[in-house]
């Protein structure tokens, strides 16, 4: 499979197309063929090296996809579920493994690239107005 990784730290020119094994899942993950990924700036604070990595390291954190195959201890998701997650690094690449428990199962109506661009960004959505501001509405007449 193909990866996007860094090799060293530095800037852009640093990303570097790579031909790696595909992952196997453990027995409580997914495999999944990733059909589209987040890009965010935390990407570019590991890419820098101001958030530390091992080397070599793939970027990303976010990605939607098909499920291929799952692990052994696996019941909540099968071959050919469609499904989002966040915050597992490595989803700069064509597949990845994710643990079950952090895989959200699209609906039909939403597309991967929908769920790969929402799923952080909705998340901090609602902290931003559930916990650090409980936002509210206030009509005045």
């Amino acid at each position: 499979m193909r990866a996007i990784q860094i090799l060293e730290t530095g800037g852009p020119e640093v990303l570097t197309l790579q031909e790696l094994p595909t992952p196997a899942p453990a027995p409580h993950e997914a495999l999944i063929r990733i059909e589209a990924c987040g890009v965010n700036f935390i990407d570019t604070y590991f890419r820098e090296g101001r958030y530390p990595a091992s080397l070599p390291y793939t970027l990303g954190q976010e990605a939607a996809g098909t499920v291929v195959s799952v692990g052994r201890e696996v019941s909540a998701v099968t071959p050919g579920d469609r499904v989002a997650w966040c915050s597992i690094p490595g989803t700069y690449a064509e597949y990845a493994v994710a643990p079950e428990s952090r895989l959200v199962v699209l609906p039909d109506a939403i597309s991967t690239q929908q769920a790969a661009a929402a799923m952080l960004q909705g998340m901090t959505a609602h902290y931003l107005t559930h916990s650090t501001y409980a936002f509210r509405l206030v009509i005045r007449c």
